[in-house]
């Protein structure tokens, strides 16, 4: 029998709850159609963010929102999203499809989806086509309580009051679309930059370095050594980006399919494959904080990873550009998975941000016009917000291994992962079983501790490949039930292919 030993009294550190952040791009449907269409579309809205999306979205609790990119940030200029809509300039997306973006949705509204939703924003500057000054000016413009040029243009604007925007990326994936750089020619755009983003009376901007693709420690140790420890090289956070996509993407959808399957078709072995690259991210937070230890050993750096999720092949009938994705059971494991890696890492990973919002990538929202619906992935973050701010706990999960075949080479995972963490006197224990067919039944035990009530929220579908659909958009969600537990340890059954989150008041 497997078991999960918990020890209530054994803190890791502290759950960020920005570990539980959101990324919404001008991407695709993720921006119009997903939570914005606008003040005139007969789509129920509030200021033009539409209703049902908002109540889904609050219904999580994003603690923060990054925006407006990805790649789009880098080619984005602020001040073409301010001012009446009418007037605003029509760009060309350059990196998703060539659309035409109207730049109805800008720096206002997006601090309206943040308040709508109860997240902080987190806005990535333009460094690739962009200059210091342009960056330096938007920080003026949103968080400035004084009687400058740029706050009076804001309260013009409509918002007297700064908006008191304290997260700050400066630039993204410069290594690739946000210019090309190397690390030492990023590490001296990142000083350049830096050097002229004050806070201008409102927060402190908490600054963001792009990190590398994936786990590069060479380019995250090169990237170091350049920035080097100048008095004007502030730097609060360094943001390495994952996705859980196969590496035969590259040799071309054929390839891809055949390691992975597609969003909803695969079998047993690619349900292992795909989860076999969620779980590198475990990986990636040791390795990449290793290398920022040995250049910063009290942590004065925070590690944000602000880019990560699974990337299925492009779906037929679908845009390739736009990203959309279907999203299975198969995604709502990776997630909690990684969520649970976030977690018993709780004094190395300060923020995380999933890709993307809505429409996009491993969405938390579907749309279709009026219609929408949450996905498994959104469910997930529903079922493990209680995680958010708790105090991570020792956790010991122990389980017969799965083996599977990755690559030709025979791997295995555990068939049980999880997370705890405690907040007064609930504990909440998260359990993922990773096998795509088999029950698995584990020994409970607290430490030094009893349990005086336990109710389990179960998310499962009817098989590996379960999602929702439009037509059914109730058939994956979360079903919770009391169990009738008392003392120090007791037997939970968990099925297959299912996330689990046990609410214990000890």
């Amino acid at each position: 029998m497997a078991s999960i030993r918990v020890a209530p009294e054994q803190g890791l550190g502290r759950i960020n709850p920005n570990i539980y952040g959101h990324f919404a791009e001008h991407l695709g449907a993720c921006i119009y159609e997903g939570v914005w269409v606008g003040e005139d579309s007969s789509i129920p809205n509030t200021r033009g963010l539409r209703n049902d999306v908002i109540a889904a979205l609050r219904s999580l609790a994003p603690p923060v929102i990054r925006w407006p990119g990805g790649c789009f940030a880098d080619d984005y200029h602020w001040r073409d999203g301010i001012g009446p809509r009418e007037e605003r300039p029509r760009r060309i997306n350059l990196w998703w499809g060539g659309d035409i973006e109207t730049n109805h949705f800008g720096t206002h509204e997006f601090i309206e989806l943040c308040r709508q939703t109860g997240a902080q924003p987190y806005i990535v500057g333009n460094v690739g086509s962009g200059t210091p000054g342009e960056m330096r000016n938007w920080i003026e413009y949103c968080n400035f309580d004084g009687d400058s040029t740029l706050a009076r243009e804001r309260a013009a604007n409509g918002a007297t009051e700064p908006f008191d925007v304290r997260y700050w990326g400066v630039g993204n994936e410069n290594w690739g679309c946000g210019g090309n750089m190397d690390p030492e020619d990023y590490a001296a755009a990142y000083r350049q930059f830096a050097t002229y983003l004050g806070g201008f009376g409102g927060p402190e901007p908490f600054l963001i370095a792009c990190g590398p693709r994936g786990n590069d420690v060479d380019w995250t140790l090169r990237f170091f050594e350049k920035l080097g420890h100048r008095p004007r090289s502030r730097i609060d956070a360094f943001a390495p980006h994952y996705y859980a996509r196969s590496a035969a993407a590259q040799g071309g959808a054929d390839a891809w399919l055949a390691e992975t399957g597609s969003a909803t078709e695969y079998d047993a072995g690619q349900w292992y494959a795909q989860l076999h690259l969620g779980l590198q991210m475990e990986a990636l937070v040791l390795q990449q904080r290793a290398a920022m230890d040995s250049f910063d050993p009290e942590r004065r750096i925070g590690m944000i990873v602000d880019e990560w999720g699974t990337w299925h092949p492009p779906t037929p009938g679908r845009h390739p550009r736009h990203l959309w994705q279907q999203n299975t059971m198969r995604d709502a494991v990776v997630a909690a998975s990684t969520l649970d890696i976030f977690n018993r890492h709780a004094d190395k990973v300060v923020m995380a941000n999933i890709a993307q919002t809505v429409n996009v990538l491993q969405a938390m929202v579907l749309t279709a016009g009026d219609r929408m619906l949450v996905t498994p992935t959104g469910h997930v973050y529903a079922m493990y917000r209680a995680h958010q701010g708790g105090q991570s706990l020792h956790t010991r999960f122990e389980s017969e291994g799965l083996g599977y075949n990755f690559r030709g080479e025979a791997q295995e995972m555990p068939a049980l992962a999880g997370s705890a963490s405690l907040k007064g006197e609930e504990l909440t224990l998260s359990v993922v079983n990773c096998s795509a067919s088999d029950e698995i039944e584990a020994e409970i035990s607290l430490v030094d501790a009893s349990a005086r009530e336990v109710a389990l929220t179960r998310l499962a579908g009817p098989g590996i490949h379960a999602h929702n659909r439009f037509e059914a958009p109730n058939l994956v969600r979360p079903q919770t039930q009391s169990l009738d537990v008392n003392g120090v340890a007791w037997t939970q059954s968990f099925a297959p292919a299912s996330v689990n989150v046990l609410r214990i008041l000890l």
